[in-house]
């Protein structure tokens, strides 16, 4: 007896650990870009840069412009929906395509956990939809002139959604100024506008977090040119924020 319990305590010790749950994979993200309003000509970029992201996390991706795919059994199949500079006309508020049922199946969707990326032109859009006002946590107001280089600095180093990031860089962006910003957002990224030769001293969120009933948001306001999308800082920047909304970090 005493040689089988030595032999059972040897096989115990020599028996490889368990492995920990591999991190969940799979399911798929919508990225919608269909526009009423200004059409960015970095929509093309963008949706390769983050489908490319998408499938190194094993994501599907199905990409629209049919606004139809905002129903109740369409949102059913995504885990997350890019909202990608999808535009309407703030002058005119049947450009809107959130309407009707689309509404009650966005709202359904973020309710039950769907994670939700925003980028840039995502808050030019719905301005007659104060929900969609709460889901992005403010709307484009202005940007000056062109795309100055800018100063941005990541204000939250320990945040999942900006760890890892080069703590202050200069960028070429367009750079957006806000109404109706809500500060209950989690700040994460900010511009210094003197470096964009503005007057105001404040540093203006950039990139922000929200959390809507289950749901989680990510919101960056840059992203207006074609060449963000093969910035590394930037990308990185987007691939936290779709990590962070799909609940892996």
């Amino acid at each position: 007896m005493r040689h089988l319990i030595l032999f059972l305590i040897a096989m115990l010790v020599a028996a490889p650990a368990a492995a920990a749950p591999a991190p969940a994979r799979g399911g798929a993200i919508l990225i919608y870009s269909g526009t009423t309003g200004f059409r960015h000509d970095s929509i093309p970029a963008g949706i390769k840069a983050v489908s490319g992201m998408a499938a190194r996390r094993g994501l599907q991706v199905v990409a629209s412009e049919d606004p139809q795919v905002f129903s109740a059994s369409s949102l059913k199949r995504f885990r997350a929906i890019v909202l990608l500079s999808c535009t309407t006309d703030p002058k005119n508020p049947a450009s809107e395509w959130l309407v009707g049922d689309r509404r009650t199946a966005l709202q359904q969707f973020v309710r039950q956990g769907g994670g939700i990326v925003a980028i840039h032109a995502a808050a030019d859009s719905h301005y007659n939809w104060p929900w969609y006002t709460r889901l992005i946590g403010a709307h484009f107001a202005r940007h000056p002139a062109g795309t100055p280089k800018g100063t941005v600095t990541v204000v939250a180093p320990s945040d999942p959604a900006v760890r890892g990031l080069t703590r202050s860089i200069q960028r070429t962006d367009e750079w957006y100024y806000f109404d109706d910003y809500d500060p209950i957002s989690k700040v994460l990224v900010t511009l210094d506008p003197a470096t964009i030769g503005e007057k105001d001293t404040n540093p203006n969120p950039m990139a922000w977090t929200r959390q809507i009933n289950e749901g989680r948001v990510f919101y960056t306001a840059m992203g207006h040119t074609v060449e963000s999308y093969s910035d590394p800082w930037f990308l990185q920047l987007v691939g936290n924020g779709l990590d962070w909304v799909l609940k892996r970090r």
